[in-house]
């Protein structure tokens, strides 16, 4: 294997480290400004005031989701030119050559980063109607109790601004996350959660000393602070830098070497059949993950979806600060190693090489710390609780559903980063096979969730129970693509009862069993 194959894994690791620590730094700061203005902001709310917000919540995401997550990650595979260390060493002793190469290679790169933000237009083009349909198709179907919540409908429709201002800094956001700007996006993101705390807390906290019913106002205003300031910061951020790299934050067309790749001179066709394929998925795998807050809000009262909204929110604290920057951080570097096509065939089997034992890894780690999780959390739950939170919440119900929830985040966890991988790995046609299956599993967990939650009458704890359900039927499509990636390599993933997935598989069955029962 040559010195250069050697050296790409050991780079691509470095990055992934500077990259997931921001990232990681990102969610810790965004996670403690939410926390602590949510012990202040909480102490002056009822539950059912909370559920209105969860449902505040579900609109902001279904909103953001359904016009740039197919766009993030299609672009993800436009990966800007990284050949500058050979181009050199073939041009050794030609200045002038070396030059030509350096503008070849400069031009390519801003082609690049042109093509995925004319990409990201499209998510600002799909979010305008989505925003105003869902809001009208919400206001139609909320009940009495909601519509009569103080500031609703405002706060709706505020909310409904927040998402079209969020999705204009999409052009910034795909540029960021192809050039990997993990620092930039760091001071950006951070300063906009700052923002929405504050804003959050300081009408709370006024409507409170003044008597003053302000409903979930204070949410929707923390959601419109929160975006301002992400759209602020990325213009102060990269504005310069496309000046010097020589592409344009604004929808231009591109003058690429091979016109045919292109529609209307804007946008590949690669990239917009990847993202048609992912978006079928994408909308099975939404109410997926969202799947519990729609069925809440159908099957449940106000009181029980607050509830369920506060274990959510505490007890996925660790999933979001630490797993999800992994999965993202993941998800880029997959994206790079498995989509390549100018490598040879030594460098191309490293990559895949380093992409199986990178994720071995993390699993085998995860494995760990799901012992931990299962074994302590659901004994030193009721113990924070009675510490941090006001008399509104102190029940044995509240204490029951943490502890529940404690057991449903390794499965969280793990079916993360299997997504990640397969979300970065796979052809579209096995996208589209997998969205069939999603919807099964779909079909599985709302017929799971209606069992428990009004059969059984389980409630919120039900909701938690048809979740572990969920993942677990959820992650068999995964493990097929960990096998495609096996073969890949020439290595033997599995290995029953070893150190190999399936290893890992028996760690984590043998830490949910143990948490559940104890």
């Amino acid at each position: 294997m040559s010195e250069s194959s050697q050296q790409l894994p050991k780079a691509s690791r470095a990055s992934l480290a500077y990259g997931t620590s921001f990232l990681i730094l990102i969610q810790v700061v965004s996670r403690f400004l939410t926390f602590a203005s949510n012990q202040l902001v909480l102490r002056h709310l009822s539950p059912e005031i909370l559920g209105v917000a969860t449902h505040l919540e579900l609109y902001y995401l279904t909103v953001l989701y359904f016009s740039r997550e197919c766009v993030r990650t299609a672009t993800q595979r436009e990966p800007i030119s990284s050949e500058s260390e050979s181009a050199d060493k073939d041009s050794t002793n030609n200045p002038e050559t070396t030059k030509k190469v350096d503008s070849k290679l400069a031009q390519d790169d801003a082609t690049s980063s042109q093509t995925v933000v004319n990409m990201s237009y499209i998510a600002i083009a799909l979010g305008l109607p989505l925003s105003g349909l869902l809001a009208f198709f919400y206001q139609s179907w909320a009940t009495e109790e909601v519509l009569s919540t103080p500031y609703f409908r405002e706060s709706l429709r505020i909310v409904a601004l927040s998402c079209m201002v969020e999705l204009a800094t999409e052009p910034f956001f795909a540029v960021v996350q192809q050039r990997m700007l993990y620092k930039e996006r760091a001071i950006v993101e951070t300063t906009a959660a700052f923002a929405r705390s504050v804003a959050t807390c300081t009408i709370s906290i006024w409507a409170a000393r003044g008597n003053w019913r302000a409903g979930v106002l204070p949410f929707a205003m923390g959601y419109l602070a929160y975006a301002a300031a992400l759209i602020c910061g990325y213009s102060w951020q990269m504005v310069a830098r496309s000046t010097k790299h020589n592409y344009s934050f604004w929808l231009k067309p591109i003058q690429p070497r091979n016109a045919a790749k292109y529609i209307a001179n804007r946008f590949s066709r690669t990239l917009l059949w990847l993202g048609a394929n992912l978006y079928l998925q994408l909308i099975v795998k939404h109410f997926l993950t969202q799947g519990d807050s729609m069925i809440l809000a159908t099957f449940s009262t106000l009181e029980d979806q607050g509830i369920y909204s506060f274990a959510s929110n505490y007890g996925g604290l660790v999933a979001r600060m630490v797993f999800q920057p992994i999965e993202e951080s993941s998800r880029n570097l997959w994206s790079r190693q498995l989509n390549t096509t100018n490598k040879d065939q030594k460098e191309q089997k490293a990559l895949v090489e380093a992409a199986r034992s990178h994720l071995t890894g993390i699993l085998r780690a995860y494995a760990i710390l799901a012992l931990l999780a299962l074994g302590i959390g659901p004994d030193v739950v009721p113990i924070g609780l009675k510490t941090l939170m006001g008399s509104h919440w102190k029940s044995e119900k509240v204490q029951g559903l943490l502890s529940a929830y404690c057991c449903y985040i390794p499965f969280l966890a793990f079916n993360g980063i299997t997504e990640a991988f397969v979300s970065a790995a796979v052809s579209p046609a096995d996208m589209r096979r997998q969205a069939a299956w999603m919807t099964v599993f779909t079909l599985c967990f709302a017929v799971a969730s209606f069992l428990l939650l009004t059969v059984a009458n389980l409630g919120a704890f039900g909701l938690v129970l048809a979740n572990i359900i969920n993942i677990i039927t959820d992650f068999s499509p995964n493990i097929q693509a960990l096998g495609v990636l096996a073969l890949a390599a020439s290595r033997k993933l599995v290995r029953p009862l070893g150190d190999g997935l399936y290893g890992i598989l028996a760690t984590l069955g043998f830490a949910a069993i143990y948490g559940l029962v104890m």
